[in-house]
């Protein structure tokens, strides 16, 4: 005879048929009634059983490390322990996840080289080149950033580059502005005094007409220099070059045709000289009008041919855009200014040689003063110019206008201004005469 025993956790069900099986069955309910009650613990393990009398499920992962020394050690580096609780089972787990590799993970930002002469598993993290990134954890190579783009201090995304120009917010442009403001108001100041004194001698010895086509040519010049501060675009691009030129032009040809009036002036006063009659005031404003109308034809044909552009410079520095103005004709550019120069160098000769005319108020030595500072200028500007980067080349550059303008200004007329205001006993013809 036999017996069949089926269990859950709920129900019994037994079958038997005989005494026999019936005792069997009691033995084998008392011993699952007993081991449901054992609950101890014995070198660090814990010893219990379930409703079923099954053991609790234990488990230990065992981690095997080499140690300093070159040896073996056993490290216990996950343990798997379940209970039941409330008919509910929970697992714990303690301890770290043991690592399979001989490296620590590479971080975004740098790439996986791996070691030579060492299993696959053990890498060096290399940081990203420059203008590469990685987004990505145990990247094995990196990727670089669009043209326009630059990667941020960690490398692990691509940001814009910034954009640099010389602005009317940034400490430089600002400084500029306000000289280039003060010196067109320092002009206008000037010529509001040479026009209340027009028929002083001073103003009138030599020549008021060109002094104050000066004047106005001075006053321009302040004020181009602001076309240079700003965003660049192609037509302030083409405006500032052109109107730099010409009004710098306007400027000399004053300073030449006043020159050419210390030189006539002192030949008139020669027996049987009638070279007065060729020179005059028709003639003057002749002599400027066609050295500036050499000038507006070199921009013209510089303008039609390859004009000035605005550009975005990514070369100069590789973390910066820099928006600056290309010359498109370099030779049209140099030709502007070799002109400006060319006549700056004839005015001063000219001047050299009217400086020691017998005169009491001789305005050829003013001029020989003014065009000793303007081609000084203008010398140190090309090397400085040349090697200069970025947004620092428009600064030297308008630098250079104000400060050959300020040059012009103060040698020519301050001199005339101080006779005028806190000299007026000078202010006499006799005393031009050097008669007194």
């Amino acid at each position: 005879m036999y017996g069949n025993l089926y269990r859950s956790t709920a129900t019994v069900i037994v079958a038997f048929t005989s005494p026999g099986d019936l005792l069997v069955l009691l033995e084998e309910l008392t011993v699952l009634d007993q081991l449901k009650r054992v609950n101890f613990s014995r070198n660090g393990y814990h010893v219990s059983f379930d409703a079923n009398g099954d053991p609790v499920a234990f488990y230990e992962l065992i981690n095997w490390k080499r140690n300093e020394n070159g040896g073996l050690e056993f490290v216990t580096s996950l343990q798997y322990n379940c209970f039941q609780t409330a008919c509910k089972a929970v697992c714990l787990h303690v301890n770290q996840v043991p690592v399979s590799v001989c490296s620590d993970s590479c971080p975004p930002g740098t790439r996986k080289v791996l070691q030579k002469g060492k299993p696959v598993c053990c890498y060096d993290c290399v940081p990203c080149a420059e203008g590469e990134i990685s987004n990505t954890t145990d990247s094995s190579d990196c990727s670089p950033c669009p043209n326009e783009f630059w990667p941020n201090a960690e490398k692990n995304f691509c940001r814009r580059k910034l954009v640099e120009f010389l602005s009317f917010h940034e400490v430089w442009g600002i400084i500029l502005a306000a000289f280039s403001i003060a010196g067109a108001c320092l002009t206008i100041v000037t010529a509001i005094v040479f026009f209340q004194h027009r028929y002083t001698p001073v103003v009138r010895a030599n020549n008021s007409e060109l002094s104050f086509l000066l004047l106005f040519s001075l006053t321009l010049c302040f004020l181009c220099s602001l076309t240079f501060i700003g965003r660049p675009s192609d037509w302030s691009c083409m405006l500032r070059h052109t109107a730099f030129g010409i009004t710098f032009v306007l400027c000399i040809a004053c300073v030449l045709g006043k020159t050419i009036v210390v030189l006539m002036a002192f030949k008139a006063t020669q027996p049987g000289s009638n070279v007065a009659k060729w020179f005059g005031p028709a003639q003057q404003r002749m002599t400027v009008v066609s050295f500036t109308f050499v000038q507006v034809l070199i921009c013209i044909i510089w303008l039609v041919q390859k004009p000035p552009f605005s550009i975005r410079n990514l070369t100069t520095y590789k973390e910066i855009i820099i928006l600056e103005c290309a010359l498109g004709s370099a030779l049209g550019f140099w030709a502007v200014l070799g002109y400006i120069g060319l006549l700056a160098v004839f005015c001063f000769v000219l001047a050299v040689l009217a400086r020691k005319l017998p005169d009491n108020f001789n305005e050829a030595k003013l001029i020989t003063f003014s065009m000793l500072i303007f081609c000084a200028v203008w010398i140190t500007f090309i090397p400085a110019y040349i090697s200069s980067p970025g947004k620092f080349t428009v600064a030297v550059e308008v630098f250079a206008i104000l400060a050959s303008s300020f040059g012009l200004i103060i040698c020519i007329f301050f001199p005339k201004c101080f006779i005028i205001l806190f000299r007026p006993e000078k202010n006499t013809k006799k005393h031009l005469m050097g008669k007194t």
